[in-house]
């Protein structure tokens, strides 16, 4: 019997979760004895997130292409081309078919801002190796994306501890 093809899973919206699901997904994975990598398109070196450091501690490969929050950034030119940069480890990572999952969290960002070609990233998924499961998160997902996706869920932002003046907390959000 040959195995099901792999599987694209888009979590977008304005709701919390798209990232800490992607993570859910990484640890399934990880229980499995997958290869697993996750490329991050907008935090930088500078964030320690939870999830990364448990993630390397069970092997996964974490790439940060990101500078920051992009409204943060001081150069924007360089935030594109850090983003340029992380897409090129992503698509070798999807190429190369060595990873059972490759996630491209934050990727709709740099994509609806024009900072990497859309086309050759739903190129590179729709053209991924048959092991190959790809899991992209981030607000204002591209028709693209969506169409290529066979799993899209929206987070919908009910209430947020943000917009209170509560900010993000160690643990919970990051």
């Amino acid at each position: 019997m040959s195995r099901p093809r792999s599987l694209v899973l888009v979590n977008t919206g304005d709701g919390k979760g798209k990232s800490t699901a992607a993570f859910g997904v990484v640890m399934r994975g990880v229980a499995r004895g997958w290869r697993v990598c996750v490329i991050q398109f907008i935090k930088s070196e500078k964030w320690k997130v939870g999830e990364e450091k448990i993630g390397r501690r069970l092997g996964v490969e974490w790439l940060k292409g990101g500078d920051g929050f992009s409204w943060e950034s001081p150069d924007l030119e360089k935030s594109e081309g850090r983003a340029a940069a992380a897409w090129q480890l992503a698509a070798e990572a999807i190429a190369g078919g060595a990873y059972q999952l490759v996630v491209l969290d934050e990727i709709t960002y740099p994509m609806n801002w024009g900072w990497i070609d859309s086309e050759a990233v739903l190129r590179a998924i729709r053209e991924r190796p048959p092991r190959t499961n790809i899991v992209a998160t981030g607000r204002d997902a591209p028709a693209g994306l969506i169409e290529a996706a066979d799993t899209v869920t929206e987070m919908v932002k009910v209430r947020h501890a943000y917009d209170r003046g509560i900010r993000a907390r160690r643990g919970l959000d990051f």
